[in-house]
């Protein structure tokens, strides 16, 4: 089926339930009334992306008036923050006289992450120096289904080079900010997408997670942070696969519901793909509505590397643990098998060479090599050595990581859902883990962050972070579930329920509450 026949009909398949959706709001007191021209940014911020797409919807406010309230809004906050890099807004004015009116989301502000994927036109850098000039030829696939959605991308959010590190941090771009406290980190690499949605510039974001960059920047933005199935959503046209099957793509939100639509309306094959997991039955939108039953929720607080859990990380845990046995799930204990224990040297491997290649092909068009100006410091170190892995050792890591998958699956035969720490360290600052460190200190501080989080990498499986805990520096510290290989739905349910069970969308950043107070 060509790509924009089956855009078009994910968009009618999932209309009618974003319809019913759009009538409920995030925050409903304060909000616009129906009838009213003019929305004020506390408004603005008062709803998810369903939420003013119904407004658009039923003329409460135009789409041109919500793309000028996100421009406002990132004017006023993003030199705090630094979480927009790349802006695209007169693009985005452009593209409201096409903006399909019947499209689920038409009209909703949305940032795409600077890192791997394109819109025809414009400069996507990786966060690299090396690429700040690369304008791409055509636009990504995932990124024309978002346009189909009516989503109205007004930038690209902050990345580090090559989203190779937990932060979001880059000599091209600086440092980017947590909403919540200035000196702390808001994760990586998707940390522009998260800041962003964190201090109210958007809904929602589009976001990247090759190790835990969806998952990282949302715990600790305090955001509904999903990373699907290994390949439920495109990276086309320019690969098949991120970083040999590890690396996939959603969005970052504030809502359980905004990220279940995102998923109806971006996932799916499209044509030339080497392979795709199970179809879902219905729409992930409507499971929202249905509870998950009762769950074996496998418990997992030792670290796999072995290094020690901070005990913020643990209380997350515990209270997790609690909610869901009031829920009615079974919780228990476990540990995961010796497969894993050494899971992080073929993940090494496998992301090396994917950053490598991308280095060597923009080499290739720009006719000369890169030099330490180029790239970031430990970067420069990868590709300098990027030829001594050779093709056995490349294919060695790409079959254990596979043999993680099959492990993981005999282990989860019996459990619907891992709850395990999002990381083993407490929330970080915004200096602690940056590509400038030396390659000693980098190698023996900052590859102990992903832990847990880039076990599901490796697996395929899908993973989701929840915003239940504050710690004492009033961080978010993320709640970090797994499923099964291709079963989002029961993260959907089960999220869905800890959503109404514990809601967390009026707990909002220092940022974003002063935004709402004026």
């Amino acid at each position: 089926m060509p790509e924009q026949q089956k855009t078009l009909s994910r968009r009618e398949f999932v209309n009618g339930a974003a319809t019913v959706a759009a009538a409920a709001v995030l925050m409903p007191p304060g909000a616009a009334a129906a009838g009213t021209s003019t929305m004020a940014l506390r408004d603005y911020l008062a709803y998810d992306a369903i939420g003013l797409a119904g407004l658009v919807r039923r003329g409460t406010v135009s789409a041109a008036e919500l793309l000028e309230l996100a421009i406002a809004r990132t004017e006023a906050v993003n030199a705090r923050i630094n979480a927009v890099c790349l802006k695209h807004y007169d693009e985005a004015r452009a593209a409201l006289k096409t903006l399909p009116a019947d499209a689920p989301l038409a009209g909703v502000p949305f940032l795409l992450k600077d890192l791997g994927v394109y819109i025809e036109g414009t400069v996507t850098t990786n966060g690299s120096r090396f690429f700040r000039d690369r304008v791409a030829p055509h636009t990504s696939t995932v990124v024309r289904r978002y346009q189909a959605a009516g989503l109205s991308i007004f930038g690209k959010a902050t990345s580090p080079e090559f989203g190779q590190i937990p932060n979001t941090v880059s000599s091209l771009w600086g440092k980017t900010r947590n909403p919540w406290n200035l000196e702390y980190s808001a994760g990586g690499s998707s940390g522009g997408s998260a800041a962003a949605v964190a201090a109210g510039i958007a809904p929602v974001a589009h976001a990247t997670d090759g190790g835990g960059s969806i998952r990282f920047p949302a715990a600790m933005c305090g955001l509904v942070g999903l990373k699907p199935t290994r390949a439920r959503t495109p990276l086309g046209p320019d690969k098949s696969e991120g970083w040999s099957g590890l690396s996939c793509g959603h969005v970052v939100s504030r809502t359980v519901r905004d990220t279940a639509l995102l998923l109806d309306l971006s996932q799916g094959a499209e044509p030339g793909a080497a392979y795709w997991p199970p179809a879902p039955e219905d729409s992930y939108l409507s499971e929202l509505q249905r509870e998950p039953g009762r769950l074996r929720v496998a418990v997992i607080t030792a670290s796999p590397l072995g290094n020690a859990v901070h005990q913020d990380n643990l209380d997350a845990i515990a209270n997790a643990r609690t909610l869901l046995g009031s829920l009615g799930h079974e919780v228990f204990d476990a540990e995961l098998p010796p497969d894993f224990q050494r899971y992080m040297d073929a993940f090494g491997v496998l992301s090396f060479v994917g950053v490598c290649s991308a280095i060597r092909e923009r080499a290739r068009e720009l006719g000369r090599e890169p030099g330490p100006d180029d790239l970031e410091p430990i970067v420069y170190g990868f590709y300098q050595q990027g030829g001594s892995i050779s093709a056995l050792d490349y294919e060695a890591a790409r079959q254990a990581v596979q043999r993680l998958g099959f492990a993981m699956s005999r282990f989860m035969q019996d459990i619907d859902v891992l709850l395990m720490p999002m990381a083993a360290r407490a929330p970080w600052k915004v200096d602690d883990v940056v590509l400038t460190m030396e390659r000693d200190v980098f190698y023996r501080d900052a590859l102990g962050y992903s832990d847990f989080s880039a076990i599901c990498n490796c697996t395929g499986q899908p993973a989701i972070t929840l915003p239940l805990t504050l710690n004492a520096a009033g961080i978010p510290v993320g709640t970090h579930f797994a499923a099964r290989y291709g079963d989002e739905k029961t993260l959907i349910r089960l999220a869905a329920q800890i959503e109404r069970a514990a809601p967390w969308t009026k707990r909002v950043s220092p940022l974003f509450a002063e935004a709402l107070r004026g």
